[in-house]
């Protein structure tokens, strides 16, 4: 009897541990979409290509300057390695990471023409993404 009851016991725990991952799963493939900007700035990333393909074109290590830069930012991927008096300046960073007048530039431009609408931490993931294609193209 006493084996019943914990094959029972297992059984339900099993259930609600599935139908929470589940419901986890669905509530965290609902926050991405890859047409995010679609509608609030449809430009985007045809601004971040075109900013990086001609730094990239203009500096062959600058495709791998930004993909360092997204590296080094990812331990919380929220662009604070971009920030003046923080990472961006610390003296293990400040003759080694490269690439911030690129993400300044693409920001300068996204400004204007969408203003407050597009964060750092995506220009930057995007650009990095962009520098790995652009450094395979050139």
């Amino acid at each position: 009897m006493a084996s019943f009851k914990s094959s029972s016991s297992t059984i339900t725990t099993f259930k609600f541990r599935l139908g929470a991952f589940m419901l986890l799963v669905g509530v965290a493939s609902a926050q991405l979409a890859s047409n995010f900007y679609g509608t609030s700035c449809p430009s985007v990333l045809s601004v971040i290509k075109s900013a990086v393909n001609s730094a990239v074109s203009k500096e062959a290590r600058m495709g791998a300057s930004l993909l360092r830069l997204h590296f080094h930012d990812c331990f919380g991927c929220d662009a604070s390695v971009l920030l003046d008096g923080g990472e961006k300046t610390a003296p293990a960073n400040a003759k080694s990471l490269r690439g911030f007048e690129v993400i300044d530039s693409i920001k300068t431009q996204l400004e204007s023409s969408c203003p407050g609408v597009v964060s750092c931490a995506d220009i930057l993931s995007v650009a990095a993404r962009d520098s790995v294609v652009a450094d395979l193209t050139q």
